[in-house]
């Protein structure tokens, strides 16, 4: 039988008896899954928000009715003692404070705003709301026609959620884990327990060890991220328009990546310790930084060119690009070219480091 299969059925069997890595490396992406799946990005918490009406007017009613009919806001009137307290203790987001002489007088009137200055991203968002309440007043007072109107049409021919989005990512750092547990960390425990050394002496060449480990992890891969995926698709009812040929190249590609850059920090490691650390400093900032969880375009602009480079960006755009929006191989080629150079990187510094005689030492 040919000794690279012979390695492939293996690993195949040592990783099918290892029952808690099977586990984790299901279980935790899915968990994730389920996770990000209650939670609804579209819908938007409204936000408390209380009223001290001191001028009881038509105009001030006319104000508190406008900030009312705001599905982001729920408005409720106190007297402004009680509005202190309650956005103290955190009840009310932000209190108004309407004047006397809100009655609608030439003059301009000033409105006070009670907030808590700790809630900065909520507050760029209510603000520009509540300003937009009192020019509709305004314009309601003054008995003025809007200019101009938006109408909204989407020419999207399918509804997306914020789960349909961070799942491509989720396939991916399950990937990039599955891929660099499966060398870096299996490599520094071969070489603990003397496997290494006991292969040196036996008919297994480097290449057959090498081939074995990298073919039986992209079997792994390619089964646990199918299960992940039809999970996501059938139970969770995201939105997959893609093809799938497409979407494995883009795995297979991943795939190799981190098994090549797992070599190279296997080889680097004597200890679990160090591969450990060596692999979250390899990981954790691609799980920040490669546009997982929110777009890279969503960062600071200072980070954006870094983040778009890591190997793990390219695997995340192509595999979102083949789920969302059907792309083809052709207009992902960018990513696709960057995968490719980053698995010569890692084919270049895996060779480079790994020594058979040293490694198995």
């Amino acid at each position: 039988m040919n000794k690279t299969l012979v390695m492939t059925q293996a690993f195949l069997k040592i990783f099918s008896r290892d029952r808690q890595s099977m586990f984790f490396s299901l279980v935790f992406p899915l968990l994730m899954m389920l996770a990000f799946s209650l939670v609804n990005g579209d819908d938007i918490d409204p936000v408390n928000i209380g009223v001290a009406d001191a001028a009881n007017s038509d105009l001030s009613q006319a104000f508190i009715d406008s900030l009312d009919r705001h599905p982001l806001f729920n408005v409720s009137t106190e007297q402004e003692e009680i509005l202190r307290v309650q956005v103290v203790t955190g009840d009310l987001s932000l209190a108004v404070l309407l004047p006397e002489n809100f009655r609608g007088t030439p003059s301009n009137i000033e409105l006070r705003v009670l907030i808590d200055a700790s809630q900065t991203a909520q507050m760029n968002t209510v603000m520009p709301l509540l300003e937009q309440a009192l020019v509709e007043v305004e314009r309601d007072l003054r008995e003025l026609n809007p200019l101009f109107e938006l109408s909204i049409e989407d020419i999207e021919a399918r509804s997306q959620n914020y789960l349909d989005f961070v799942v491509p990512g989720l396939l991916a750092l399950a990937l990039m884990q599955i891929a660099m547990g499966g060398s870096g960390f299996n490599l520094v425990e071969f070489r603990r327990k003397g496997i290494l050394k006991r292969m040196f002496v036996t008919p297994i060449e480097p290449r057959d060890f090498i081939s074995g480990m990298v073919i039986s992890r992209l079997v792994i891969v390619l089964v646990q991220l199918s299960i992940l995926l039809g999970i996501a698709v059938y139970l969770l009812d995201i939105t997959f328009v893609g093809n799938l040929f497409n979407l494995y190249v883009f795995i297979i590609l991943g795939t190799t990546i981190f098994l090549s850059l797992g070599f190279m920090l296997g080889s680097l490691a004597k200890t679990q310790q160090s591969i450990m650390a060596m692999n979250m400093m390899l990981t954790w900032p691609q799980m920040l930084l490669t546009g997982i969880f929110y777009p890279i375009e969503a960062m600071p602009e200072i980070i954006q060119p870094l983040a778009s480079l890591l190997p793990l960006s390219f695997i995340v755009n192509g595999l979102r690009g083949v789920a969302i929006d059907g792309a083809t191989l052709l207009s992902l080629l960018p990513d696709l070219i960057g995968a490719a150079v980053w698995i010569m990187i890692g084919m270049i510094l895996a060779v480079r480091v790994f020594n058979w005689k040293e490694v198995a030492v």
